[in-house]
């Protein structure tokens, strides 16, 4: 039944429907928390005979990757799913998966990474991975994560990018949470992603090699392709977008704009966190304050001049990090927001807030914080840039 449905379920569980619509040829991989539950879900969907799956139980998630690669190809169309310290068990094949081009899809459930060991949700695990060449889309809600999802496939396998995309939503919160959602239809889903062709693998008509040595005669010519790669895109997920639009009436962007056409004060948020910080601005606005927010989706490639143009008229910005990059220098997002608005607009403040690490909780008045301090140092005419939120000092 083709038929859009409204349904009850938790982040896990959606993806893993996605997975069964979509009925990829092999998913290879091992459990972790929080996001052992959607190769726990696809493996009943094959064992009942629901997908024609090659299901692999491998022994770590380095050899997830390992096997996901290798099934790839050979011309299979892959995914997998992992959190946390899984994905950086995976570090090694991580580059590799990229380097060689494969359209790979995986869940990355995120999970704050050990030590000391903590199984709740921050961002330190994918943003840890943010240069391995993988793209990375992040979800705010359940919705979200199915949807961004089923679009991952199709544009992974465009042969403009061919990169293997993250799909990531926040452990818990999001992976074990139950909303409500519309569901597509199987057909529906499989017609909207296509069928798999592979140009290029170790097996049919046109065999290739993978994996062979790469001297400095033409490494640096395969990665600027593999570059390239990522900048087409830009253009790919749009069009994705717009054509996934059409059949759910929902439409995707880099990032969603909250407010912002008249704001003088913003957040740059990631994930769960955009719904709290939307009750914020709700909030502020009631009481006149012209607040805004721009939730980012898609994070690799980074839609740098397009979040200049939503921020050019913002005279005071902070950036929500849910991981510290240890640099002295402010979190991951904000290095990349602040390069993206500089020069846009003469004396804006920029602010970098850590906060959430380890699932440390976020409140709306938390963030209302964040915003009244962006209205102090308006007044002030000087501010902190680097700052943590929510932490005992």
């Amino acid at each position: 039944m083709n038929m859009a449905k409204r349904v009850s379920l938790s982040g896990n569980e959606a993806v893993a429907t996605a997975m069964m619509q979509i009925e990829p040829d092999v998913v290879a991989a091992y459990p972790i928390t929080p996001s052992t539950e959607v190769p726990q879900y696809f493996s009943q969907y094959v064992n009942n005979g629901q997908v024609k799956t090659e299901f692999i139980p491998v022994e770590s998630e380095h050899s997830a990757m390992s096997a996901c690669i290798g099934a790839s190809a050979a011309g299979a169309r892959v995914m997998t799913a992992t959190s946390s310290n899984g994905l950086a068990y995976m570090w090694e094949p991580l580059y590799i998966a990229a380097s060689l081009r494969r359209p790979i899809v995986m869940a990355a459930v995120n999970r704050a990474l050990s030590g000391p060991i903590n199984i709740h949700n921050d961002h330190s695990d994918t943003m840890g991975a943010r240069d391995s060449g993988w793209l990375q889309i992040y979800s705010e809600n359940v919705q979200e994560a199915y949807d961004n999802f089923i679009q991952a496939v199709k544009v992974a396998e465009n042969t403009e990018v061919r990169l293997p995309v993250m799909v990531c939503y926040d452990g818990f919160i999001t992976s074990h949470g139950i909303e409500n959602m519309m569901l597509l239809g199987a057909e529906e889903v499989k017609k909207f992603v296509g069928e798999h062709k592979a140009d290029y693998s170790l097996l049919g008509d046109t065999p290739a090699a993978f994996g062979a040595f790469d001297g400095n005669q033409y490494y640096f010519e395969h990665k600027r392709l593999q570059a390239q790669g990522m900048i087409n895109a830009k253009k790919v997920i749009l069009e994705t977008a717009a054509e996934y639009g059409k059949i759910t009436g929902r439409k995707y962007n880099f990032f969603e704009e909250y407010k912002i056409d008249d704001a003088e004060i913003a957040v740059v948020v990631i994930g769960s966190s955009a719904g709290t910080s939307k009750v914020a601005v709700d909030e502020l606005r009631e009481n006149g304050i012209r607040a805004g927010l721009v939730k980012l989706r898609v994070f690799r490639p980074f839609p740098a001049p397009e979040i200049a143009e939503a921020l050019k008229n913002v005279k005071a910005l902070a950036v929500l990090d849910k991981t510290d990059s240890f640099a002295t220098t402010g979190g991951p997002l904000f290095k990349e927001v602040r390069s993206a608005v500089y020069g846009n607009g003469a004396n804006k403040i920029v602010k970098s807030y850590i906060y959430g690490l380890g699932g440390r909780d976020v409140t709306v008045d938390s963030i209302k914080e964040v915003y009244t301090g962006l209205q102090k140092d308006i007044a002030a005419g000087k501010y902190e840039t680097y700052n943590y939120l929510g932490v005992r000092e």
